[in-house]
């Protein structure tokens, strides 16, 4: 199916875009929720309005979000979590978690969509990204450290273990064991 998007759509395209996408998804999501129209020759002729337009919307959009970015930029969030002593948390912080932290942190509602990071499932520092507009996506620093502890001692811990794994290979392993194998005495 061949849509005229009339939106900035995330990871699919800006405003004016001719797409071709899957049935299903311009059916139910892209048509119904005004985010696009069908391609058609009238559809068509309107190409280069919907481009203006868009333009000065998405300009109104970033002046406006600039400041908030600006803040979100230099924020650093912390989350205590219980571990096991591999560093791995019993659970995971999710972008629902960070969300709701970065919100509270910058008086400005930040959406669980809009942040782009897997759910964190270890000790350490991660950066995310947040998605406010198409062209404004500021980076945060997220510290995960063990309950009772301090953040600074994860962010070592961290690089320590970073510098003490080597990576292995196939034939790494094979020395490895047999290395491990007791060699054969000859009488």
């Amino acid at each position: 199916m061949k849509v005229l998007l009339v939106k900035d759509v995330y990871k699919l395209g800006r405003a004016g875009d001719i797409k071709k996408v899957a049935d299903g998804f311009g059916r139910n999501f892209l048509l119904p929720q005004g985010f696009a129209v069908l391609a058609t020759e009238g559809a068509l002729k309107q190409i280069q309005k919907i481009k203006t337009q868009a333009e000065i919307r998405r300009s109104a959009q970033n002046d406006e979000l600039k400041n908030i970015a600006d803040q979100i930029k230099e924020v650093t969030l912390t989350f205590p979590a219980k571990a096991g002593d591999t560093g791995k948390l019993y659970g995971s912080i999710t972008t629902q978690d960070i969300a709701t932290a970065l919100s509270e942190q910058v008086r400005f509602e930040v959406k669980r969509q809009q942040v782009d990071i897997q759910p964190i499932r270890s000790l350490g520092e991660f950066t995310a990204h947040i998605r406010l507009t198409m062209d404004l996506v500021p980076e945060i620093k997220i510290i995960v450290y063990r309950d009772g502890e301090s953040p600074e001692s994860a962010t070592e811990q961290a690089e320590v273990e970073k510098a003490e794994k080597p990576k292995k290979g196939p034939h790494k392993r094979k020395e490895e064991a047999a290395a491990k194998e007791p060699a054969a005495t000859v009488e």
